[in-house]
């Protein structure tokens, strides 16, 4: 009803609705984009379409930190060969 009485534009209304629907499903996952576009019913690549068309950063949904790159992880502990 708010959208109707600010006279908001049918298509703006739409695309409101997809962005939040989407952000929903894509919190719901931590912005994982395949589990979400399976549970949307669509294909990955449609999603990620739609995610850059509706300007939503993902960046923000991912939870916890990355993976240190190679150069920054400790070195594995390599066992001595006895022969």
């Amino acid at each position: 009803m708010q959208m109707y009485r600010s006279n908001i534009l049918y298509s703006e209304a739409v695309r409101e609705f997809k962005k939040r629907f989407i952000l929903t499903v894509l919190q719901e996952n931590k912005g994982n984009q395949c589990r979400a576009a399976r549970q949307l019913g669509m294909h990955r690549n449609t999603l990620s379409r739609t995610i850059s068309e509706l300007k939503i950063d993902v960046r923000q949904l991912r939870a916890g930190i990355k993976r240190p790159p190679r150069s920054a992880r400790p070195v594995p502990y390599e066992r001595k060969v006895v022969r």
